[in-house]
């Protein structure tokens, strides 16, 4: 028998192994893009409508806005709402009808009313049975305040440029009284009075008062702000002054 030179198995044994390595990489599949492209494979298109992460915009139309105070046979009612995202997120009746069964009416209706706002989104809610004035009251405030809402500048935001403006002067038995606002964002950030009654008793009577009257009206934001005692004619033309500048911003 003849005996197989050693040479020729090494040779056999090389062809062998590199045949195997051939057909392990005929047979892997392709998995890098070059590969997938040379291969002809679509490369992967981004599904119709749909954005890449972070793609989205903010909403416009947010801050905080005072609506016009109304009037009713029992009262003014003023509302001033919160916006953000242009939806409503807080409404508060920062003016109503107090006193003896007001003041009844009020707390049953205006917490509902503020309520319906929000979930609504719009001045057309329900009125509140029993407290219909103020209901009225509430839907008309609360339409301006809309009103408000919309005519602003696309994008504003709460922190809008501050103005200021000065109310009519209100004539009193003892000399007039003017009131000057800075409103920004919907809310009085600074009150003055500009004229008030002077000379003998009504120095006293002004230096006691206008400071108390200045912070009531930028704490309370509206012209319905208490009487301080001994002033009551300053008072009053305090306030008839401060609505004159409220109307005026459209507060």
């Amino acid at each position: 028998m003849r005996k197989s030179h050693p040479v020729r198995r090494v040779v056999l044994a090389t062809a062998a192994t590199v045949s195997g390595v051939v057909l392990l990489l005929a047979l892997k599949p392709a998995s890098d893009p070059a590969a997938a492209s040379a291969a002809g494979a679509a490369p992967r298109q981004p599904v119709a409508g749909q954005e890449p992460q972070g793609g989205g915009q903010a909403r416009a139309g947010s801050g905080t806005v005072t609506g016009k105070a109304a009037q009713t046979q029992y009262g003014a009612v003023q509302v001033r709402i919160t916006v953000a995202g242009g939806k409503i997120t807080k409404a508060e009746a920062v003016q109503a009808p107090k006193g003896g069964l007001s003041d009844q009416k009020t707390q049953l209706a205006v917490p509902r009313l503020n309520q319906e706002a929000v979930t609504a989104g719009t001045a057309h809610i329900d009125t509140v049975s029993s407290a219909t004035y103020t209901s009225e009251g509430y839907r008309t405030s609360l339409q301006s305040a809309l009103d408000r809402m919309k005519s602003a500048s696309p994008g504003a935001t709460g922190s809008a440029q501050a103005r200021t403006v000065t109310g009519k002067a209100a004539q009193t038995q003892y000399g007039a009284v003017q009131v000057r606002i800075t409103v920004a964002g919907g809310k009085i950030t600074k009150a003055e009075a500009v004229q008030a009654p002077k000379g003998g008793l009504s120095d006293q009577k002004t230096q006691l008062a206008v400071p108390r009257l200045n912070q009531e009206a930028v704490t309370a934001g509206t012209a319905h702000i208490d009487t301080v005692s001994g002033a009551t004619y300053t008072s009053e033309g305090y306030r008839t002054s401060l609505q004159s500048a409220l109307d005026q911003a459209g507060g």
